[in-house]
Order: structure tokens, then C-alpha cells, then sequence
């Protein structure tokens, strides 16, 4: 058990992590149980001498200058308010042009610090990211304190997960910086139409008095006599036919031509940040890659023409047609700045597709190195197939597929006569019956007011202290370090911190509502070196568990096997990544998005940005919620789906349901092009392409793996695999998989009146 706690402790680092792996290993084992005593002294002297030993290999790795460098990080020079130690700990704010500038210059002072890798070779990135954060919780004097071999571990995790943080904050502000510049051109694009609305109308008029003179019983010299006093009267023919050119320039939703406006502003910025961010292709696909390159040789060339060198099979055919223009006596030429905006504007496109990474970065990193190897994956594929009732390979795999698809529809097919609730026009679309009102009784809204008039009121402190009582769930607070907290009465410091929080007050503000001992600084304090959100996580475990064990209320609402995903907008600082525009509510903000489960416990929630599609997220809410109440089927609105979540879900054995507007406008899909439908027939409009989630079975089981033992998130993936690629296969596989389960679940939506 000894070896077995050392390799565990060499990843994880939380005390509670390591002794309930001593139990599994011991109760594995069958061998008795210690006390928690001697498993508590145990595991903090082995995870002591794991931290001891990597703290030494560590600063053995370093020369005595280097040594020097990074204690001089804590000393303050006589013109700083604060050591630089401090910087390491700045956050991003919004991404404005100014911001952008400050950021980038932030990134290019850490790079000078060096690549901190070689230092770290060989430590897990758990135990990174763990002492990273506990030296961004203590100031510069309390780091004084340690051994100078942790001293200087801490502050090398924490350089190099600023740096590596610092480059997913940049990516991200670039492509916020490139959908700005497409938003005003959009904007500007909508008020030009606008605009033009008014010649419009003109030019219509002058041609239906030129139709009429045409319609009249006049000979021809006559006719054309009179069509030039018409024309002439509005104007000259040139005249009239610039009109005529400008009003087609703002036909369709063409707002190319506006971007140049927008761009200029920001060109310097974004070649800075192509320079740093080292953009690389995740595919063979490197014809953007080229025309970066060619960009960038090409950067301080006064002429708007270039020679016609450049592969756009990368850009759309509206960018092409800007881009590559034919001259008269030159033959085809690339337009310089328009071919700036668009590679800038497709690198920001296939970084959300993961077709492009940012080698050095988290969440932009290539993808596919995050996935288990394929070695590791193939035996445990028997044992999760086994688990969902899937065949282990692909071939059975997508006959049982097939089969479940072609029953599934015969079924609804045969049914469809019975069915009061649903019929089919004479346009193929089945349309839904509306459904008669459920009647409340008058004895229910009676026993609404009872309850109400019999509930008592709580205050909250005092809930918080009942809880406590009960379960201790402020156990899981306390140091980063994972020493016992040296706070005078801990338990009620964490309390009155979490009230100060969790009602959003602030410490400030709670505060003032307190005894005087109880001062801003102090709950703040708490907050910072405390509290994290792995610990938060931990202490709602508890919380949920108990609940939902001990109490018999939540046993009648529900059995919580199934769960609702919604998000909620809130107000929050402006001056942060997260916070942006939210059309539908108006103002800044971000969005809560919680889920719920059927007995009325929120399970997990997660703030997201505005602009994002929620069925990124809606996945990670069940994957990561580690209570005892574990749904498998999830409800949502239209925000929370599309057929690559329908196609990750069902390999994650989770049923998704979600309520979708307009659902007559989505695509019916037949198992074979050869399946013919008595009733149902005229739904379909296209054919599921089974060879290519054969191609791709193993891929499909790779990320599902890789997912469930923790190496890449839902979200992640998802945020990835939520744009349209042609160039991502792992895309159109998850795509074609989830048409598969979208129109079953469509097709039982459909015959189920209680869907």
C-alpha cells in the first residue's frame, strides 16, 4: 500500500484523495481498517516526502543565477508598490483594443522568465497546477516563509501556468477581437441597406414609368424618344446606373466589403499576436498556414496588389471573390488587405473548429494529444460497451445502430393512424394538435396557501449553522497547503464567509451587517486562502447526499434519474473575459447555467459567456457532478442540443431530451435510401452515411474514454466540435452519429404525446 500511495501522491495532492485511496486499496485488499488517525498520519508523511523529493528535483535542475532570479521575484524595489512576484497573478480584462495591447505586453515580460518546461519534466500537470495555486493564494511574504526548495517550485508551476494561461487568454481575445471587427461590419452593412431602401423605391419607380411609356401603343421612335425624357429627368444614364450598383452592393447578407473600415484599426494587433501565438495547423490541411506565412512576408508593402500565388481553397467563395480580382492588362491579383482580413478571419474560424491549435496553450492545445493513446483505450473498450449494452466493434456497432433506427421508425410508421395527436400536411410537415389544458383542481391552490401560511422563516446564517451541525461540509475548507487551518474558530470564519459570497453581498458589504471582529479584510482573507472551487465542489457533495439520503421531500418529487439544464443571465464586473453582450436581456453579463435534477437538487452549475451555445456545456454538468444523485437522461431547450451533443451523449449513455423550437425545419433522416414509409414517408429528406461512423468507430470510443478517465472535458470538446469543419473528421463522424439518435428521438417526439 506504501508504493501505492507514493504513485498516487506523486498526481494527487488533496489529503482526502490519498486516504480514500488507502481505504479502496485496503478494503481491495481485505485487510482491516486502521483508525482515521493513523490513515491521516500516514498519508501526510508519504505525501510530505513526495513534495519534499519533487520540491529537490526540481531546484537541482537550476544554476545558482537562476536560483538568485526567481528569489529577487519576492523582493521590492523602492519604486514598486509590489514585487513581481505579484504580476504573475494578473487576470485578463475585456478585450478591447488598449486591453489587447497591455496583455500582449504582459505575455511578451513572462516569455523573457524562459520556457519553464525542463524545470517541470517529469511532475505530473495535477501537481503543477496544484502548487501553482497555492502560490497564487499567499503573498510574497508569506512565500518568504518556506523552504527555498518549495519556494522556488511554487513560483516556477506558477510562471508556467501564467504563461501557459496567458496563451489560451490571448487566443481568445483574438477571436473576440476578430468577431468585433465582424460585428461592426455587419452593423454597418444594416445600416447601408437601410439607407438605400429610399433609392430602391426610386429606382422601382423610374422603371415602372419606363415599363408603362414600353406598354404604350406609340411606335418605337416615339417610345424610345420618351424613355429618354424619363430617364433624363432623374438623372443621367451613369448617373442612374452607379445608383443601380450601389443598392446590388447591399443585396443578400454580403458584409465583406465593410470590413476594411474595421480591420485597419486592428491590423498591427493581430499580426502581433500571429507572431506570438505560433498558430499551427491540426491537420495535413496547411494552405492557411501558407497564406499566414505569405501575409506575414508581405506586411510592410505599400501596394494593394500582390501576385496571384496564394491556395483559397481555405477561404469561402465571398472571400474569394474579394480577395483574387482579375485586371484587365494584369491578368488575376490578390487584393493585399482584403487577403489580411480574411486569413485573420479563418484563423479565428478554425480555432473554434480545433483546426487550428496554439502549441504552448491549454484549452487551444492540439486536441488530439489530449486523448488517451489508442493502446491504452483498446482494452477498455470490452468492459464500457459491455456497461452501455453497445457492441465492441464497429461493424456490429453500427448494424445494431441501423437496426435500432429502422424499428424504431417502422414502429411510428404503424402507429401513426392511431395517433390523434399529430398529422401531416399536404407540405410533408407533420403538424402537432394542441393539447387540452390541464385543469388544477380548486383543493390544490388551497393546499398552496396552507403551506405557505405554515412554512416558517429561516434565516440564512442559521441554516448554514444547522447544516454544519449535521454534516461538517466546512471540513473541506483550509489551506492550500493542506495543513490544519491556524484561524481563530474556523468553522465560523468559512460560515460567515460563505453567507458573504453566496448571497453575492461581497465581504465589504457583509461586513458592515457584523459583529466588529468581522471586517472585510478578514472574509476576504478566508475566500482567497481557503477556498477553492475543488473545495466548494466537495462541501455540495456532502450537502447533496445528505439531502437527498435523509429526507423524505425530495424521495416524492422525484427518483433523480433525470435532469434540467437552463441558464440564467446575471450582471457581472465588465472588465473580464467572460462578461459580454446579451442580445435577448440587453447589457453585459454572464450566463449561470445550471442543472437540476428531477427531485429539485441543483446538481452542478457553471457560469459560461453570453455568446456561447449552450449544449457546450450541458454534458459537463452531469460528467463532473460526483454526488450520489447520477441522472442518464437530461431535459433542455433548443440552446441545448445539436446532432454532435445528440451523438456524444449517446455514447456517454445519456439520453438527451430537449424541447427544440422550430423542429418542423430540421432533417429527417433514413436509415437506407430504399426505405419506403406507408404514413410517415414524406418526413424524410436524406440518408445517414453508416460507412463513415464506421471509419471513424475508433475515434468516436477514443474521445469517449478519454472523457470519462478525465484527460479532455465535454465542454471542451464540444466548444471544438460546435463549428462546421471539413476539414475535422472527428466532426462529421460525431455530426452523422447524432443524426442517427436526433431523428429516432424526433421520431419518438413525434407518437408520444407525453414527450
Amino acid at each position: 500500500m506504501i508504493n501505492i500511495l507514493t504513485e498516487a501522491a506523486k498526481v494527487k495532492d488533496h489529503p482526502p484523495d490519498l486516504i480514500n485511496i488507502a481505504i479502496e486499496e485496503l478494503v481491495k485488499s481485505r485487510c482491516e481498517l486502521p483508525s482515521f488517525r493513523v490513515l491521516d498520519e500516514l498519508t501526510g508523511q508519504i505525501r510530505r516526502a513526495v513534495n519534499k523529493e519533487l520540491f529537490q528535483l526540481v531546484f537541482s535542475r537550476l544554476s545558482n543565477e537562476q536560483i538568485h532570479s526567481f528569489n529577487e521575484l519576492l523582493i521590492k524595489s523602492i519604486n514598486q508598490h509590489y514585487s513581481d512576484y505579484n504580476r504573475f497573478k494578473t487576470l485578463p480584462k475585456k478585450p478591447t483594443l488598449k486591453n489587447l495591447r497591455n496583455h500582449i505586453d504582459y505575455f511578451i515580460w513572462l516569455q523573457s522568465y524562459g520556457d519553464m518546461t525542463p524545470f517541470l519534466e517529469g511532475i505530473a500537470s495535477s501537481k503543477i497546477k496544484y502548487y501553482a495555486a497555492e502560490a497564487k493564494s499567499l503573498d510574497a511574504a508569506e512565500l518568504k516563509d518556506y523552504s527555498e526548495t518549495k519556494r522556488i517550485t511554487l513560483l516556477i508551476c506558477l510562471i508556467h501556468q501564467a504563461q501557459v494561461k496567458t496563451k489560451d487568454h490571448l487566443a481568445e481575445m483574438y477571436q473576440k477581437r476578430v468577431g468585433t471587427i465582424h460585428n461592426s461590419s455587419k452593423e454597418d452593412h444594416k445600416e447601408i441597406k437601410e439607407q438605400k431602401q429610399n433609392e430602391l423605391e426610386n429606382l422601382i419607380s423610374i422603371f415602372n414609368d419606363v415599363l408603362l411609356i414600353m406598354s404604350s401603343d406609340n411606335d418605337d421612335a416615339v417610345i424610345h424618344e420618351k424613355v429618354k425624357e424619363t430617364i433624363a429627368s432623374y438623372g443621367s444614364v451613369q448617373t442612374l446606373l452607379d445608383k443601380c450598383e450601389a443598392v446590388a452592393s447591399t443585396k443578400g447578407n454580403n458584409y465583406y466589403p465593410f470590413i476594411q473600415k474595421h480591420y485597419k484599426n486592428s491590423r498591427s494587433i493581430l499580426f502581433r499576436l500571429a507572431d506570438l501565438l505560433q498558430f499551427t495547423s491540426t491537420s495535413q490541411d496547411q494552405s492557411l498556414m501558407y497564406a499566414l506565412e505569405f501575409v506575414k512576408e508581405n506586411r510592410n508593402k505599400r501596394t494593394e496588389w500582390l501576385p496571384d500565388e496564394v491556395d483559397l481553397s481555405f477561404a469561402s467563395e465571398q472571400w474569394r471573390r474579394m480577395v483574387r480580382v482579375k485586371q484587365k492588362d494584369e491578368g488575376w491579383l490578390i487584393h493585399r488587405r482584403h487577403l489580411e482580413a480574411c486569413v485573420f478571419s479563418c484563423i479565428a474560424t478554425e480555432l473554434k473548429s480545433c483546426d487550428i491549435c496554439v502549441p504552448g496553450s491549454e484549452f487551444y492545445a492540439d486536441y488530439r494529444k489530449q486523448l488517451l493513446p489508442w493502446e491504452e483505450c483498446e482494452p477498455l473498450i470490452p468492459e464500457y460497451c459491455r456497461e452501455l449494452g453497445f457492441p465492441d466493434n464497429e461493424v456490429d456497432f453500427v448494424k445494431g445502430l441501423k437496426s435500432w433506427m429502422i424499428e424504431s421508425s417502422k414502429q411510428v410508421d404503424q402507429d401513426f393512424p392511431d395517433n390523434e395527436h399529430v398529422s401531416i400536411n399536404e407540405a410533408g410537415e407533420f403538424i402537432l394538435k394542441k393539447v387540452t389544458k390541464r385543469e388544477y383542481k380548486k383543493s390544490l391552490k388551497e393546499l398552496e396557501v396552507l403551506i405557505k401560511e405554515r412554512l416558517p422563516e429561516r434565516n440564512l446564517i442559521d441554516i448554514l449553522c444547522n447544516v454544519e451541525h449535521w454534516i461538517n461540509w466546512t471540513r473541506h475548507f483550509g489551506p492550500s497547503s493542506g495543513s490544519d487551518p491556524k484561524l481563530k474558530n474556523p468553522r465560523e470564519r468559512y460560515i460567515l464567509t460563505t453567507f458573504a459570497y453566496g448571497c453575492n453581498l461581497g465581504p465589504v458589504q457583509a461586513a458592515r451587517h457584523m459583529r466588529e471582529d468581522v471586517t472585510g479584510n478578514v472574509l476576504s482573507y478566508t475566500n482567497q486562502r481557503h477556498v477553492t472551487p475543488r473545495k466548494i465542489d466537495q462541501a455540495l457533495k456532502d450537502i447533496i447526499n445528505h439531502y437527498h439520503h435523509e429526507f423524505d421531500l425530495p424521495k416524492l418529487w422525484g427518483k433523480g434519474k433525470s435532469a434540467a439544464a437552463d441558464g440564467t443571465k446575471y450582471d457581472i464586473y465588465e472588465e473580464n473575459l467572460l462578461a459580454e453582450y446579451h442580445i435577448r436581456y440587453g447589457g453585459y453579463g454572464g450566463i449561470a447555467y445550471h442543472h437540476v435534477s428531477d427531485n429539485y437538487i441543483a446538481l452542478f452549475s457553471h457560469f459560461i459567456p453570453c455568446g456561447v451555445w449552450e449544449a457546450v456545456y450541458i454534458l459537463d454538468g452531469l460528467l463532473k457532478n460526483e454526488s450520489d444523485v447520477q441522472p442518464d437522461t437530461i431535459h433542455a431547450d433548443t440552446q441545448g442540443q445539436s446532432t454532435p451533443v445528440f451523438g456524444l451523449s449517446h455514447l456517454l449513455g445519456i439520453k438527451l431530451m430537449p424541447r427544440i423550437r422550430n423542429f418542423k425545419k430540421l432533417t429527417f433522416y433514413l436509415p437506407s435510401s430504399e426505405m419506403k414509409y406507408k404514413h410517415i414517408d414524406s418526413l424524410f429528406s436524406d440518408t445517414i452515411d453508416w460507412d463513415l461512423i464506421e471509419l471513424h468507430w475508433k475515434d468516436l470510443l477514443r474521445v469517449v474514454l478519454s472523457i470519462k478517465h478525465g484527460k479532455i472535458s465535454s465542454a471542451m470538446l464540444l466548444r471544438k466540435l460546435g463549428n462546421y469543419s471539413q476539414k475535422n473528421k472527428l466532426y462529421q463522424a460525431f455530426r452523422e452519429l447524432g443524426r442517427v439518435v436526433r431523428t429516432v428521438f424526433l421520431l419518438q417526439f413525434i407518437s408520444d404525446i407525453d414527450l
